[in-house]
């Protein structure tokens, strides 16, 4: 599982990459070989003007499958990074969840060989 980290209005510190990393891992780990990429694009909504605009965007692209996508927006980017990757974790259980109740395996039913088939004649 490949993880990108993008936020063009601000550098990101190595504390902040380590946490969203960590975050995505542990929330991610039970379906990462379905995984290609992880995508993070962090941005700061209102500029200065302060206020719940610190956004978390996460976007998981896998393997045969649509992509997922979940935001979050706060006032603390440490709190969006945390929110969104619960969403993302949520949000891919729903989808496995319903990708293999969607996979029932066909059952064949036994053919009874010990009657004849009827001719059409009859």
């Amino acid at each position: 599982m490949l993880i990108q980290i993008e936020s063009p209005q601000f550098s990101t510190t190595p504390a902040l990459s380590r946490c969203l990393r960590q975050r995505l891992r542990d929330h991610l780990a039970f379906c990462s070989e379905r995984i290609r990429t992880v995508e993070a694009y962090l941005s700061d909504v209102n500029g200065r003007r302060g206020g719940a605009d610190k956004r978390c965007r996460l976007v998981v692209r896998q393997h045969r499958a649509p992509e997922i996508v979940v935001e979050s927006t706060e006032a603390d980017l440490y709190t969006a990074i945390r929110r969104a990757a619960d969403r993302i974790g949520r949000a891919m259980r729903r989808r496995i969840g319903k990708q293999t109740s969607s996979r029932r395996p066909r059952t064949q039913r036994p053919v009874d060989t010990s009657t004849p088939l009827a001719s059409p004649d009859s």
